[in-house]
Protein backbone atom coordinates (compact mmCIF):
# COMPACT_ATOMS: atom_id res chain seq x y z
CA UNK A 1 0.00 0.00 0.00
CA UNK A 2 1.04 3.63 -0.76
CA UNK A 3 0.33 6.57 1.71
CA UNK A 4 -1.58 9.48 0.48
CA UNK A 5 -3.33 12.52 1.73
CA UNK A 6 -6.93 13.45 0.14
CA UNK A 7 -8.78 16.44 1.89
CA UNK A 8 -12.62 15.72 2.19
CA UNK A 9 -15.46 18.13 2.04
CA UNK A 10 -16.47 18.05 5.92
CA UNK A 11 -19.97 16.63 5.39
CA UNK A 12 -18.41 13.74 3.62
CA UNK A 13 -15.92 12.86 6.16
CA UNK A 14 -18.60 12.48 8.58
CA UNK A 15 -20.57 10.20 6.34
CA UNK A 16 -17.37 8.24 5.42
CA UNK A 17 -16.55 7.50 9.45
CA UNK A 18 -19.74 7.20 10.08
CA UNK A 19 -20.05 4.56 7.74
CA UNK A 20 -16.60 2.91 8.43
CA UNK A 21 -17.59 2.82 12.05
CA UNK A 22 -21.48 1.22 10.93
CA UNK A 23 -19.70 -1.14 7.99
CA UNK A 24 -16.81 -2.13 10.35
CA UNK A 25 -14.00 -1.24 7.91
CA UNK A 26 -11.71 0.96 7.74
CA UNK A 27 -12.10 4.69 5.82
CA UNK A 28 -9.40 3.69 3.45
CA UNK A 29 -10.97 0.29 2.50
CA UNK A 30 -14.19 2.12 1.50
CA UNK A 31 -12.72 4.84 -0.20
CA UNK A 32 -10.12 1.87 -2.14
CA UNK A 33 -13.07 0.07 -2.93
CA UNK A 34 -15.17 3.18 -4.06
CA UNK A 35 -11.94 4.60 -6.27
CA UNK A 36 -11.71 0.63 -7.79
CA UNK A 37 -15.38 1.33 -8.88
CA UNK A 38 -14.79 3.98 -10.23
CA UNK A 39 -11.70 3.11 -12.46
CA UNK A 40 -14.33 0.01 -13.79
CA UNK A 41 -16.56 1.98 -15.00
CA UNK A 42 -13.96 4.30 -16.80
CA UNK A 43 -12.90 1.26 -18.33
CA UNK A 44 -15.94 -0.42 -18.89
CA UNK A 45 -16.85 3.46 -20.64
CA UNK A 46 -14.08 3.43 -22.71
CA UNK A 47 -14.37 -0.22 -23.86
CA UNK A 48 -18.51 0.51 -24.85
CA UNK A 49 -16.85 3.51 -27.11
CA UNK A 50 -14.62 1.64 -28.84
CA UNK A 51 -16.43 -0.94 -29.88
CA UNK A 52 -19.47 1.77 -31.59
CA UNK A 53 -16.45 3.12 -33.10
CA UNK A 54 -17.01 0.74 -36.03
CA UNK A 55 -20.96 2.18 -36.35
CA UNK A 56 -22.34 4.45 -38.67
CA UNK A 57 -23.02 7.94 -37.40
CA UNK A 58 -26.62 9.00 -37.61
CA UNK A 59 -27.38 12.52 -37.60
CA UNK A 60 -30.09 14.39 -35.54
CA UNK A 61 -32.32 15.12 -39.02
CA UNK A 62 -32.02 11.62 -39.82
CA UNK A 63 -32.97 10.26 -36.75
CA UNK A 64 -36.15 12.30 -36.82
CA UNK A 65 -36.96 11.55 -40.45
CA UNK A 66 -37.02 7.62 -39.39
CA UNK A 67 -39.16 8.29 -36.44
CA UNK A 68 -41.93 10.33 -38.58
CA UNK A 69 -41.52 7.71 -41.44
CA UNK A 70 -42.30 4.79 -38.88
CA UNK A 71 -44.99 6.76 -37.51
CA UNK A 72 -43.67 6.90 -34.22
CA UNK A 73 -43.63 11.10 -33.78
Amino acid sequence: MRRATVYFDVDLHKALRIKSLESDRSLSDIVNDAVRQALDEDHQDLAAIADRKREKSLSYEAFLKGLKSRGQI
